[in-house]
């Protein structure tokens, strides 16, 4: 068992959903897929909902709801989901126009129920009502390089056992699913070029950060590949 990490939080909470039954999937969907106007929707932020943004990276960095968390359904998306959001914690969603089914239904299979609805027309539904907008500014790694070279620190989001075969010298390595609760390891006054293996995960931390009031750092496209 050397080297194998820790299985995903959501593991147990999905074992004890096993032996004592799911909720009817059909009611689930019909509950909580649920279009939101913008009101509406800043209505469950404020009421303590969490955004979670199902759209790919390379789209989310480009304008997202402040606050949100970035989860792409392309990658790992339950594993993530089930490793960095508390069951039973209220969400809203931000998709990609027509994933919002998707969206919703990879979350119920893992017993993530309590989605209030999603924000109806997206990203540009947002823009429309003038509301402010993150973006994660992203370079290739060529000058993630010239960086490093010049003295940028490095912080690292891959997994413990990643970096031992192979890392950039100096980097802070903080895994994803620990990065919530070591962000006080970083130093604000510097800035920091942050990557994972291939940018998935990355973006999910960049995204983190933003939420948490960290902004000094670039994200690197492709990641440490």
């Amino acid at each position: 068992t050397d080297g194998l990490s820790d299985p995903p939080a959501y593991f147990p909470e999905n074992a004890r959903i096993n032996k004592a039954g799911y909720a009817d999937i059909s009611e689930i969907m019909k509950r909580n897929l649920k279009p939101l106007s913008v009101t509406e929707f800043m209505h469950q932020t404020e009421s303590g909902a969490l955004i979670l943004d199902t759209r790919h990276q390379d789209i989310y960095e480009k304008g997202s709801v402040p606050g949100s968390l970035n989860i792409g359904l392309d990658g790992q998306y339950a594993v993530w989901v089930g490793t960095l959001i508390n069951f039973g914690q209220p969400l809203v969603l931000v998709t990609n126009p027509g994933a919002e089914e998707e969206s919703v239904l990879r979350l119920a299979r893992v017993g993530f129920e309590n989605v209030q609805g999603y924000l109806d027309g997206g990203i540009d539904a947002w823009k429309a009502h003038n509301k402010q907008v993150d973006i994660v500014r992203s370079i290739a790694a060529e000058e993630a390089s010239q960086l490093i070279q010049q003295g940028t620190a490095t912080l690292d989001v891959r997994n413990n056992t990643e970096t031992q075969t192979l890392h950039v010298q100096d980097t802070v390595n903080l895994p994803l699913k620990d990065l919530k609760d070591n962000l006080h390891q970083l130093n604000e006054e510097k800035q920091y070029v942050l990557f994972c293996a291939g940018g998935y995960r990355s973006m999910i931390a960049a995204s983190i950060l933003k939420a948490k009031g960290y902004t000094n750092f670039v994200h690197v496209y492709g990641g440490f590949n």
